[in-house]
């Protein structure tokens, strides 16, 4: 009898501590570089956008950083002091996210303007497959979102980084998105540098500031005022009111 009993209190003792060797190597909190890879052939559609962009300039290259823990995110352009070519061709937004509140702001730059959008967390349905690979040394899932009829994106999760987040506003799934594309390879983004930190909660948190800070369907209906009899007035405000 005395024998089961210390074969149990060994076997105890390993469950747990192989419990805190899962718990420790799961992470939290840290920093991951993503690179933004867009084509702008595919996102300016039509035979006439090669008459003023160069086949070797069609692929824009941007930079984000997201800090997180384990209920606040952000995610925003890397900051740099180089002259940026075509500055104009893609939107850099920053999102502020919270998983307890349940709220996302982002702050979207058009024609120069920083314009705050509070709005809740999306929800996406997501489809997960069995599919792998690794990106910046993690082993990721992959997951697919029907966004509407023509577009479908795909995502790489890794659960060993466990709060569900990702580029953009893109969430929802058992772990941090790694890499996100469209299904056609327009938009792409894959995480470069993955760091195990703890950024500090006032980095994570946007500033306080006296704009106006509008509800999403609010600020559409101004930009389709101002804007949406242009064609190049409803693309700008496909893309920025669309699936990102």
């Amino acid at each position: 009898m005395i024998g089961v009993c210390k074969y149990i209190k060994t076997f105890l003792l390993c469950v747990l501590m192989l419990s805190g060797l899962f718990a420790s190597a799961q992470i939290n909190a840290g920093k991951i570089v993503y690179e933004r890879k867009t084509n702008l052939y595919k996102k300016f559609k039509g035979d006439d956008v090669k008459e003023w962009l160069k086949e070797s300039d069609k692929n824009k290259v941007d930079v984000f950083e997201l800090y997180f823990n384990d209920s606040l995110s952000v995610f925003k352009p890397q900051e740099s002091d180089l002259k940026e070519q075509m500055s104009w061709a893609t939107s850099k937004n920053q999102v502020y996210q919270n998983s307890k509140t349940k709220q996302r702001v982002t702050i979207k730059t058009i024609w120069g303007e920083e314009l705050i959008v509070q709005d809740s967390l999306y929800k996406r349905t997501w489809k997960i497959t069995e599919s792998t690979r690794k990106i910046a040394g993690y082993e990721c899932r992959k997951a697919i979102w029907q966004a509407n009829d023509s577009t479908r994106l795909y995502a790489w999760y890794c659960n060993e980084i466990e709060p569900s987040i990702g580029p953009e506003s893109f969430i929802g799934l058992p772990g941090v998105i790694l890499g996100l594309a469209t299904e056609d390879g327009g938009v792409i983004y894959f995480a470069k540098s993955i760091t195990v930190e703890t950024p500090p909660t006032e980095k994570l948190l946007m500033k306080k500031t006296k704009s106006k800070i509008y509800a999403s369907d609010e600020l559409k209906k101004r930009l389709e005022k101002d804007f949406g009899k242009e064609k190049w007035g409803k693309s700008m405000i496909r893309e920025h009111f669309g699936i990102w």
